[in-house]
């Protein structure tokens, strides 16, 4: 069973609802950073061993400055995320470019920043070299097909757009040292949201057999594998979180049989976890403004899914709780919705909760990660703001909400007011 923690009272709610009213985002930064010491000290069994954060999860800079600290890197998709993991003083190589489908100026922005190019396919090579140069290190991205399952999220490698074929993998690596490249990397990214850590394990086996191949068969050794993301957490109470220590020692065994038979070893070992890292410690934290009694019994909130997608869009799950009633029996079948006019703005679906009153507040937990970052602006809808719990128990805004002005930044005002039809 998963502990459904929230760090503040009732009590500590309403005073802070007072300075920020909700919606917003609550994140705890000394949570945060004890979770990153718990999973470097997992692997610390390996020779080296980094993670890049997904700044896609939650790209604050804040939140990536105390990851930085921490001693963490940027796994970043675009160039924004590369200015804002900039920003937060990952620096170099601790910044990886794994995106797809990249355009020039975001490759060319990489290199002038130092960072590591994960190429997503083997006609990008070529591309790459037009574009901005090949660099001394490089990374490319494998999709081992039908050699691994997928799951619901991310769906089945073989029908993924991502990665090189393990025939380009081969003839990719030769062709990029012939181009210049010196130092190499591999990379696969084949689950979102496992919590099942034989799956991680079986991922690590296969990268290192490849990289074991790739040397037999063209002399090519690797600097570092990434295994990528995929590591989930448990959103429902009676899920089990991942045992850290049990999928270190899964991998460090098949390192073991696998990566010093083959002469490769020390191999570093990089991930770019983030649902893993922040995802428990980031909460929604609403209100409940309506009830609505029909065909169901709904709870109406202050907040919507442009707030918190993941419901919607996936079907997710996530747990909530009423400050204050923590305690109290579960004797209420609710609807949990937002105002959005979309039937699928639902945060929950039939769920047992206590009797709410509207003005309760309405905590959704396990939002620190694919949250707030996934929010959009559909029906006009204004994005919340973020707080920092910090750890003496003071909170910072890092974010403040959006508003109307914000909304309208991008129109031109001036223009609209001389516009006639033609």
């Amino acid at each position: 069973m998963s502990e459904k923690r929230f760090p503040l009272t009732r009590p500590q709610l309403d005073e802070l609802a007072k300075r920020y009213p909700t919606p917003f985002y609550l994140y705890d930064e000394k949570a945060i950073g004890e979770n990153v010491r718990a999973v470097k000290k997992a692997f610390s069994v390996f020779p080296s061993y980094k993670e890049h954060y997904a700044v896609k999860a939650l790209p604050n800079p804040f939140i990536l400055k105390i990851l930085a600290d921490e001693g963490l890197g940027a796994d970043c998709a675009s160039l924004p995320e590369l200015i804002l993991a900039d920003m937060a003083g990952m620096k170099g190589e601790d910044l990886m470019l794994s995106s797809n489908e990249t355009p020039a100026r975001e490759y060319s922005a990489a290199r002038d920043l130092g960072a590591v190019i994960n190429l997503d396919d083997f006609s990008h090579i070529e591309y790459l070299e037009k574009t901005a140069g090949i660099p001394e290190l490089i990374s490319c991205r494998y999709n081992p097909g039908p050699l691994k399952g997928g799951n619901a999220i991310i769906g089945k490698p073989e029908e993924a757009k991502y990665g090189f074929t393990r025939e380009q993998i081969l003839a990719g690596f030769p062709l990029l040292r012939d181009k210049g490249a010196k130092r190499f990397a591999l990379h696969t990214m084949v689950a979102s949201n496992e919590l099942n850590a034989d799956y991680h394990i079986e991922t690590g086996r296969i990268l290192f057999e490849l990289a074991a191949e790739l040397k037999a068969k063209t002399g090519i050794r690797l600097e570092f594998v990434n295994l990528g993301g995929g590591a989930g957490i448990p959103y429902k109470p009676e899920q089990e979180a991942i045992d850290y220590e049990y999928l270190t020692r899964g991998l460090k065994k098949a390192y073991d049989e696998i990566i010093v038979p083959a002469g490769l070893d020390p191999l570093g070992i990089h991930t770019e976890w983030a649902r893993a890292i922040t995802g428990p410690y980031g909460w929604l934290v609403t209100r409940a403004i309506h009830k609505k009694e029909i065909y169901r019994n709904y709870i109406g909130l202050d907040s919507c899914m442009a707030d918190l997608m993941r419901p919607a869009l996936y079907g997710a799950y996530h747990h909530i709780t009423i400050p204050g009633k923590e305690t109290a029996p579960l004797t209420e079948t609710y609807d949990v919705v937002g105002s959005l006019c979309e039937n699928n703005d639902k945060f929950a679906v039939q769920r047992q909760l206590p009797k709410i009153e509207t003005g309760d507040f309405v905590v959704i937990h396990d939002a620190g990660a694919h949250g707030r970052a996934m929010g959009f602006n559909y029906n006009g809808k204004l994005r919340c703001g973020e707080l920092l719990l910090r750890p003496d128990g003071s909170v910072l805004q890092i974010r403040r909400r959006e508003t109307i002005e914000d909304l309208f930044a991008t129109l031109d005002r001036v223009a609209l007011e001389d516009f006639k039809r033609g």
